[in-house]
């Protein structure tokens, strides 16, 4: 299969995207099966460029020697497009159910389905200036989701993530710019590329690493940068499923392993003050987002606050500048990825059925609408990392590459870890005993009539659930994926 192919698994969602403008029904049946078709045909591309594709580069645009739009899918490309392929047809389902009532829902599904074509553009971005324009590019396709709802809130949401991304996109640019400036090319070599091109200073080179991680990691919501995660969670629940789980934060972490791993070089950073720098925002990170998901009594706000901690295990593996930390960074952005869509499923489907928000809400809502919540306890156990579902494996090679690090803080960060766990558990489990366990005389009022969602909403969640357990029990074969791609196979 030619390399060129990779082009077109790019523009089909967005060509999709762009043709839906024509289409006069703002939503139904045809536009669910247009864009259902497109989403599905892209996918099932994506799924046979990754079987089959060869790691050649394909040249797009060349402005300059070392400003070149090229497509290339490595590994490590190959990796994350696997899951974004994998979930997005889920959340595009759940998407036709959820938005069927909305009038703006054509301009949705545009703004939803560029979006994927954008995101596939990061994964098979054949150096650093392409990742950078993708990644530019995913800005500008969720803002309008962000804002969809065009309230006070959805607005104020929107332009902070817009403006805290163009904050982040500064800092990251300086970092390309510098890279670019000391001879790289910026195509992706795993181990770095600096190591032949020692013409800056090491602390400067430090800096311009510092800067670069903390500007990709704002769509990671790295503290500080992290407040315009959860006030996002205004926008429709197929949005945030994707953006705190696949599209945005992931791409955010994904763009940390290519800097770290495949542009910089571990060799450069590790062991000095900006490995420490980093490792200790995103440790912190980790205690300060789940400290905020216990404190959050709004049940998505809450799951947006666990995502930030979440996230920062992530790129607590990537800090390690270990293979065993990159592999377990890479275990854990796959699974979180399953895990939190799940959650955020369940609890757009009881917005959606009730119309509540807030967990002291939900009190005795498990007898009304027991499939939701018995997939919603399910990703409450895996995120807790309760054996034997698909959390608790990634956590468990977090706190082993972190053991093995070698570094003072890393073991600092495996106990934070622990202390993640245990608010981790009273946060969710919280929900789920409101829902389940009510106790005398508290059971939920006016909800005579409220049922399960339909099979748009409860299939994806039900897939997701058994995903959850079956990546957890056969965790092996994806593990020793992730192994040859960090170099350990």
């Amino acid at each position: 299969m030619h390399s060129c192919v990779l082009l077109c698994a790019i523009l089909l969602p967005v060509a999709a995207a762009l043709l839906l403008r024509f289409f006069k029904q703002n939503n139904g049946r045809a536009v669910h099966l247009y864009i259902g078709a497109a989403t599905v045909l892209t996918s099932v591309l994506v799924w046979g460029l990754i079987l089959r594709c060869p790691e050649d580069s394909f040249r797009l645009i060349t402005f300059t020697d070392s400003l070149t739009l090229m497509l290339r899918f490595d590994a490590l490309g190959r990796f994350f497009a696997g899951i974004v392929a994998t979930l997005w047809p889920l959340t595009v389902v759940y998407a036709f159910e959820y938005m069927k009532e909305d009038a703006r829902a054509k301009t949705f599904f545009t703004f939803f389905t560029l979006a994927y074509g954008v995101t596939l553009g990061i994964c098979m971005a054949g150096n650093l200036f392409t990742m950078y324009c993708f990644y530019e590019f995913l800005t500008l396709t969720t803002v309008p989701l962000v804002m969809h709802l065009q309230t006070k809130a959805a607005i104020r949401a929107a332009r902070t993530y817009f403006a805290v991304s163009l904050g982040g996109a500064a800092f990251a640019f300086a970092s390309m710019i510098f890279l670019l400036a000391n001879g790289a090319d910026g195509s992706f070599a795993l181990g770095g590329l600096l190591e032949s091109y020692p013409y800056a200073k090491p602390y400067i080179t430090k800096i311009f690493y510092c800067l670069g991680f903390f500007g990709f990691g704002v769509k990671a919501a790295l503290f500080p940068m992290d407040g315009w995660l959860p006030k996002a969670s205004v926008a429709p629940t197929p949005v945030t499923a994707l953006l705190h789980a696949v599209a945005v934060v992931k791409s955010g972490a994904f763009a940390i392993f290519r800097l770290t791993y495949y542009c910089y070089g571990t060799e450069l950073v590790k062991g000095t003050w900006a490995q420490n720098v980093v490792m200790a925002f995103a440790v912190f990170t980790i205690l300060y987002g789940s400290s905020r998901a216990l404190k959050d009594g709004h049940w998505k706000r809450r799951l947006a606050w666990s995502t930030v901690g979440n996230l920062s295990y992530i790129l607590f593996g990537a800090a390690m500048m270990t293979k065993a930390g990159f592999a377990a960074g890479l275990l854990h952005m796959a699974f979180h990825a399953e895990i939190k869509m799940l959650a955020f499923f369940c609890a757009g489907a009881v917005l959606h059925q009730t119309g509540r928000e807030y967990v002291r809400d939900l009190d005795g809502l498990g007898k009304y609408m027991p499939l939701s919540f018995a997939c919603f306890t399910v990703a409450a156990l895996a995120l807790i990392g309760i054996p034997p579902l698909s959390g608790f494996v990634s956590k468990w090679y977090l706190l082993t590459a972190a053991a093995d690090s070698e570094n003072i803080l890393a073991y600092v960060g495996a106990g934070i870890l622990l202390v993640s766990a245990l608010l981790t558990a009273i946060y969710m489990l919280t929900t789920v005993r409101r829902a389940w366990f009510p106790g005398k005389n508290t059971e939920a009022s006016g909800l005579s009539g409220t049922r399960e969602a339909n099979l748009k909403m409860t299939v994806p969640m039900l897939l997701l659930a058994l995903g959850i357990l079956l990546t957890g029990v056969f965790s092996q074969p994806i593990l020793q994926a992730i192994e040859r791609i960090v170099g350990l196979r």
